[in-house]
């Protein structure tokens, strides 16, 4: 990320545009305004790619949802959604496709400027909770975690697994907490701080899709992360520096 992050609005509305952009400049950003995800695609293929997209939901064409989707696939900047639904199936919906948080409108801008610096702090390492901020790679099973480049591999030769930056901060909880019962009021504290909703309970949906990518690589940390009924998750298993 460069010492002035990029970040990309993409809002069909032009005066939420302009007002976001405003702001964002004035909290030291530099701001692209989209109106659509050919926009989006036309910044992207031009490169280089903005250190963060704010994504509307509710577009013409191509919806937020489908775009978001797609660009994780590809392994593109974190997204923030904006949306106008605030229902926790939509904002599970959301975190499936890929999106790193999100939040509803009416929004304060302040509550999402907070996001923005949280998700930014994740993608560059400076926002994980426990860790030596020193170089040490981590072993679990078949997994290597490298923690200064929040690089997680599996298997002989080395595979990257490509999580997104909310999932990487998950499994971060776990690496530097093993054999410990973490309640999903810790995970979201840990992974979201301040910004999190007291009745937010979409870590479920994070666990979940953390588990499945990492079943997917064969690493078999997946079966090691167990659930504790009425009680929060596990890493069931101890974690060592790698060799």
């Amino acid at each position: 990320m460069s010492d002035v992050p990029t970040i990309a609005i993409v809002e069909d509305d032009g005066d939420i545009r302009t007002q976001l952009a405003g702001y964002l400049e004035g909290e030291g950003f530099r701001a692209l305004c989209l109106d659509g995800g050919a926009s989006l695609d036309r910044l992207l293929a031009a490169g280089p790619a903005p250190d963060l997209i704010v994504l509307d939901w509710m577009l013409p064409g191509e919806d937020g949802l489908s775009i978001c989707r797609r660009l994780r696939a590809a392994g593109g900047p974190p997204i923030v959604m904006l949306t106008a639904k605030d229902e926790d199936i939509d904002r599970v919906l959301g975190l499936e496709m890929g999106a790193d948080d999100y939040v509803s409108k009416p929004f304060n801008p302040r509550v999402l400027l907070a996001r923005i610096r949280a998700v930014l702090r994740r993608a560059t390492g400076n926002g994980g909770q426990g860790a030596d901020p020193a170089r040490e790679t981590l072993l679990v099973a078949d997994l290597v975690v490298d923690l200064a480049a929040r690089r997680v591999t599996t298997g002989r030769p080395s595979a990257e697994i490509p999580l997104t930056s909310a999932e990487y901060d998950l499994l971060h909880c776990f690496l530097t907490r093993p054999q410990r019962v973490l309640s999903r009021d810790q995970l979201l504290d840990w992974t979201r701080g301040r910004t999190a909703d007291a009745f937010d309970r979409t870590i479920d949906v994070q666990v979940s899709r953390l588990r499945h990518k990492l079943d997917a690589s064969g690493s078999g940390v997946a079966a090691l992360l167990k659930t504790v009924r009425n009680a929060g998750y596990i890493l069931a298993a101890p974690v060592k520096p790698a060799p």
